[in-house]
């Protein structure tokens, strides 16, 4: 006898459960349920539809080959019944039923369920504040948003606007709407953007974001929102300033809908999202549920917590799906936390633990290695990337990684994660057989030379200092004697302007007189990317200075002003 699966939620993990359900069992009778109007949206592609990437929203919806995944699709190809724009408005868990309400007729009826999955997804947080419901207040969570967000940069009359939220959302929605000729100004509570990164990785990305025109304000929040004739005219910030825009876009976060559930009796978590086993079962053995509105394991802290990416939404669907046709017998672990952004023609990433989640979690004898390097040979047109990797001094064993730069950070940061997710260590990672021609990468990985930079710190062969550190011994007064090894053309092209004494690499031994005379004085050596600088370190070491260290990823790493 055939049973019923009914499917709650439209998006993302509801569709790739309901397929998965219907490859597996082929006689079962499959009702997806979505209360918007549009199903299997591919809603990370928002910003570049709003920024003309495409200007078709149906590619949105649309499957490799261009069929459109609306009601028809799914019960022609699929043999699924989708009903669209119709909310369950209870679950009787008793009964095995959900009562559900058609938005357009407004007319209540049943279904009964063998089997049932939930995927009712988040909602776009937007702070309780004056003027919330202005007109031109918005965010970027629904097709209807992406649309709105369109046809305002379509109709010519947008010309500022406020981003609040410096996540990956914020910052995608930045692009969209600058490269639409927008003026924009970011604004983020938090004392930078995207808050998965380290401080001195993420103000690349800030300036990189100015240096294509926009605004970034951080360490001040939103007070009120402006407006006149119930339109928006401006955002007052925390500290009195007021920016005048035609459009705020609130990018803050977003909390998992999980009130059906909770009405329902099902477990829910510290977080607000239900509670889910690794067959993604919640705490009713007949419910299953995925997507934005669980909590899931993060495999590094082994903390519950809502992981709300596309990626991780079909691959919590597919596990599902499987454990509700054949019983429970394949599970999903957990993330990672892997997660990329493009900003213009830059990019940054990161994977497992940044340092300060890494402190904040109670690492107390970590370690980390700055790198720089091109991501190809110079002749193949070579792009930076600057990578960022976090250990456990204790165990060697790796923790996490950002990445962010023009070159391809993407391969990079995929590299990593799969360290990451295997638990391997620092000296597993150093003679990594990864593929290699000059059209991809150098003859050693950049990944690969940022594992060799972290091995020779594990192993006392070099003493690094962070570009963060640095900063902070020159703010506070102190005179490390700074040391630039690279040759006077480059030194005049581009060079930091904070005191620094010239000597390039190869008149170095030539020239040790012009080094304190105390051995024991602090020495910090550097180059554009510190690849000199740590020859020079050796050499140093070797003549009886005690006390050197070498600037990680050098001039390329250094996110500060520059004299050039």
């Amino acid at each position: 006898m055939s049973k019923t699966y009914v499917v709650i939620g439209g998006s993302a993990a509801g569709p790739k459960t309901a397929s998965k359900i219907r490859r597996m069992a082929p006689d079962a009778e499959i009702i997806m349920i979505q209360k918007g109007k549009y199903l299997s949206m591919a809603s990370c592609g928002f910003p570049y539809f709003v920024g003309g990437v495409f200007d078709d929203p149906n590619q949105l919806i649309a499957t490799p080959t261009g069929a459109q995944r609306n009601p028809e699709f799914f019960s022609n190809v699929k043999n699924i019944k989708a009903l669209t724009s119709t909310e369950v408005t209870s679950i009787d868990r008793e009964k095995k039923l959900v009562r559900m309400r058609n938005l357009q007729t407004g007319q209540e009826s049943t279904q009964a369920y063998d089997k049932l999955f939930i995927a009712t997804g988040a909602s776009a947080i937007v702070p309780n504040l004056p003027g919330k419901e202005l007109e031109g207040v918005t965010t970027l969570q629904s097709m209807e948003d992406a649309i709105y967000l369109k046809e305002r940069l379509a109709s010519g009359n947008l010309k500022k606007a406020v981003i609040v939220g410096g996540g990956l959302i914020g910052i995608e929605t930045c692009e969209a709407l600058q490269l639409g000729g927008v003026q924009i100004t970011v604004v983020e509570m938090l004392d930078q953007v995207l808050s998965f990164l380290d401080w001195e990785m993420a103000k690349h990305v800030e300036n990189h974001i100015r240096a294509n025109g926009s605004e970034v304000i951080t360490g001040c929040g939103v007070s009120e929102f402006l407006g006149k004739d119930g339109k928006i005219t401006g955002v007052k910030l925390a500290d009195g300033r007021v920016l005048e825009c035609d459009l705020a876009v609130v990018a803050i976060g977003v909390r998992p809908n999980s009130g059906l559930a909770r009405d329902a009796g099902l477990d829910v978590g510290a977080f607000g999202g239900i509670t889910v086993n690794t067959f993604m079962q919640t705490s009713d053995p007949d419910i299953y549920a995925g997507g934005d509105c669980v909590e899931v394991t993060n495999l590094v802290t082994h903390q519950k917590m809502p992981w709300p990416m596309g990626d991780a939404a079909n691959l919590e669907g597919r596990v599902a799906a499987q454990n509700m046709v054949l019983g429970n017998n394949v599970e999903y672990d957990g993330f990672i936390g892997t997660g990329i952004c493009k900003v213009f023609d830059y990019v940054a990433g990161s994977t497992g633990l940044s340092e300060k989640q890494a402190k904040r979690l109670g690492y107390s004898n970590i370690m980390t290695a700055i790198q720089a390097a091109p991501d190809r040979p110079g002749f193949m047109g070579a792009k930076p990337v600057i990578i960022k990797l976090v250990a456990d001094r204790t165990t060697c064993r790796l923790l996490g990684m950002q990445a962010v730069g023009t070159g391809d950070v993407s391969k990079r940061l995929a590299i990593g994660a799969m360290a990451i997710h295997a638990k391997m260590r620092v000296f597993d990672l150093v003679n990594l057989d990864l593929p290699y021609a000059p059209p991809f990468s150098p003859a050693i990985d950049n990944f690969i030379i940022a594992a060799h930079v972290l091995q020779n710190k594990c192993l006392g062969r070099m003493e690094g200092i962070s570009v963060l550190d640095v900063k902070a011994k020159l703010d506070a007064g102190e005179k490390p004697f700074l040391l630039d090894v690279r040759g006077p053309d480059e030194f005049e092209q581009m060079r930091l302007g904070v005191g620094e004494t010239l000597i390039p690499l190869g008149k170095l031994r030539a020239n040790l007189d012009k080094l304190p005379k105390d051995k024991n004085a602090e020495i910090i050596v550097y180059c554009k990317i510190s690849l000199r600088g740590y020859e020079a370190y050796c050499c140093l070491k070797a003549k009886g200075y005690n006390n050197v260290k070498v600037m990680e990823g050098g001039i390329v790493a250094w996110p500060f002003p520059r004299e050039k």
